[in-house]
């Protein structure tokens, strides 16, 4: 079976992970504009990592790298706007995928 490259990364793989827990996660009421932009930003993240990684060697495909670098970045601000059940894994599965990133944009 073929895989794409972006799937054999762990930086992927924790992407889609904080993808889905924003997707997942209630919101208190009065904060659902947070979850839309949690949910907006780590979409982002997961496509324009596995953009950039498609387009690997490219000035393409570094750019999309720095734009999901971006993204988790926004994620995490979100976070620091809301006290969430599992925020803490979360920042730290954040700051793992921001450190890959800046290795795999340079």
């Amino acid at each position: 079976m073929h895989y794409f490259d972006f799937e054999n990364l762990d930086v992927f793989r924790l992407s889609v992970a904080v993808n889905q827990w924003f997707g997942s996660t209630p919101f208190p009421p009065g904060r659902s504009h947070l979850k839309d932009q949690g949910l907006r930003a780590s979409d982002s993240l997961v496509l324009n990592l596995a953009e950039g990684v498609a387009r690997q060697g490219v000035k393409a495909g570094r750019n999309h790298l720095r734009i999901a670098r971006g993204s988790a970045g926004e994620c995490a601000a979100v976070l620091y706007c809301i006290d969430l059940p599992g925020k803490t894994e979360q920042l730290d599965s954040l700051r793992r995928i921001h450190q890959m990133l800046n290795k795999m944009a340079r």
